[in-house]
């Protein structure tokens, strides 16, 4: 489908698609970089009893959960292990301070495989294993997209919300659970003949919508896709689709996304932005 829009001047057209691009090509280089969204190969959270030991799945040593208030993990290695951790080989027992710390601890395991410890909602942590050598990342073959249309920069109108609780959201891997994120308002635009309002989330100075369209699960990623939004002083938004983007789940299954809410449904096809993840057979990544 395509929404009714005046057309640009060639001059602004040839532009903005050379600017869009641009902006794909270096979206592949950073899927494809060391820590970047296609070498994620295990998120493993580690909760249990303090000091309750345990293996953490493609990686040496044994990784315990530290009292509550304390950032990151506990862990137990022996120089044979080779884990390094701020440049240093562990010995014994050392803290891992997660990404929450002022001072996040940098962790190595090889050459290829390194770190980061995360914290979720409820003060829990895991460890995140990033291999730059991953199945994904030699698998990768492209960003699947739709091709730049002007007709998909939309005009609307950000409407922010007061005294309105969090939606509860639920993630791609979570087995049903919602996490409650705060909503400071809607983006409203007609399109297709219809007028729609689209539920907004904070992503610092941008706010972030999280959809589905009549693509999804088609000719687009099964999940839903992002786009965010930089609202004006006068509350004016553009809605560029054809920077709509993949979340990262679309990448690797160890990532878990926010599912778009249902009012965040649209029932027409947004035939434009990221479509898929491809492998280099021109095949579904996963």
């Amino acid at each position: 489908m395509t929404p009714p829009k005046d057309t640009p001047t060639n001059d602004t057209t040839t532009a903005d698609e050379a600017r869009l691009a641009e902006i794909r090509r270096q979206r592949a280089r950073m899927v494809t970089a060391p820590g970047g969204n296609l070498s994620l190969v295990n998120t493993q959270w580690i909760t249990g009893e303090v000091g309750a030991s345990q293996p953490i799945f493609g990686v040496p040593g044994l990784w315990s959960p530290l009292s509550a208030g304390m950032s990151g993990l506990h862990l137990t290695a022996t120089a044979a292990d080779r884990i390094q951790i701020d440049g240093e080989t562990v010995a014994g027992d050392v803290i891992v301070s997660g990404m929450d710390a002022a001072h996040p601890s940098r962790i190595r395991f090889s050459d290829a495989v390194t770190g980061s410890v995360i914290a979720n909602e409820d003060g829990e942590y895991a460890l995140r294993v990033w291999d730059s050598r991953s199945e994904g990342v030699q698998n990768f073959g492209e960003i699947e997209a739709f091709p730049y249309d002007p007709a998909w920069v939309i005009e609307g109108t950000f409407t922010p919300h007061t005294g309105t609780g969090p939606v509860s959201i639920a993630h791609l891997s979570d087995e049903g659970k919602t996490r409650p994120m705060a909503v400071p308002g809607v983006i409203s635009f007609t399109l297709g003949g219809e007028e729609h309002s689209l539920v907004a989330f904070d992503d610092g100075p941008r706010k972030l919508l999280v959809f589905a369209d009549a693509t999804t699960g088609d000719a687009s990623y099964g999940v839903g896709r992002y786009l965010r939004v930089v609202p004006g002083d006068d509350r004016t938004a553009t809605l560029d689709f054809n920077l709509a983007y993949l979340p990262q789940c679309a990448f690797s299954y160890n990532f878990s996304c926010p599912i778009p809410p249902a009012g965040n449904r649209l029932a027409l096809a947004v035939e434009a932005g990221e479509r898929n993840v491809l492998n280099k057979n021109g095949d579904p990544l996963h």
